[in-house]
């Protein structure tokens, strides 16, 4: 490698994505939630996503063993949200409100999109686990604006008209 790992993370910085919080319940029942920006589209038939957890994480069994796992994008004013669930080790879900889903998935209210899943296959690539799901039941909101990150901090869109040729 011609360049070292931090270089490598600024890199990949330089490329906005939105924010998700993606949640569960672990073998015991208890709602977990981590938050990640490596969420994406796969293919629309069938219905899948896919979004990566480090092999380091506490969460991973929970997400590996489970029969379900909901992704919420966050809208842009819900970086609190982002934030409490990207911090380890704390009961992430104390005081929130709660819905409940598919197999009785822990849902966040209020998020532009909640996508309801079931796992379709899991790779193994370098220091994370991916997830590929399939998506069973989702709901959105077309007028939010989501949660982006960019460069280490979360940041804002604006509108720019499309060029036309």
């Amino acid at each position: 490698m011609s360049f070292d790992i931090r270089t490598f993370r600024d890199t990949l910085g330089l490329f906005v994505t939105g924010v998700t919080v993606i949640t569960t319940r672990d073998t015991d029942g208890a709602p977990v939630g981590i938050t990640a920006n490596s969420f994406n589209s796969v293919s629309l038939d069938p219905p899948l996503v896919l979004w990566s957890v480090g092999l380091n994480a506490l969460s991973l069994r929970a997400f590996s063993d489970a029969s379900a796992f909901a992704v919420h994008i966050l809208r842009d004013d819900q970086a609190e949200l982002s934030q409490r669930f990207a911090r380890s080790g704390t009961n992430k879900f104390e005081g929130l409100a709660i819905d409940s889903g598919l197999n009785e998935l822990p849902l966040l209210p209020d998020c532009a999109a909640r996508l309801e899943c079931v796992p379709f296959a899991k790779h193994e690539a370098g220091d994370h686990i991916l997830f590929i799901a399939e998506v069973q039941r989702l709901e959105s909101d077309p007028e939010a604006m989501p949660l982006v990150y960019h460069g280490g901090r979360y940041a804002e869109l604006a509108d720019k008209p499309v060029p036309t040729a």
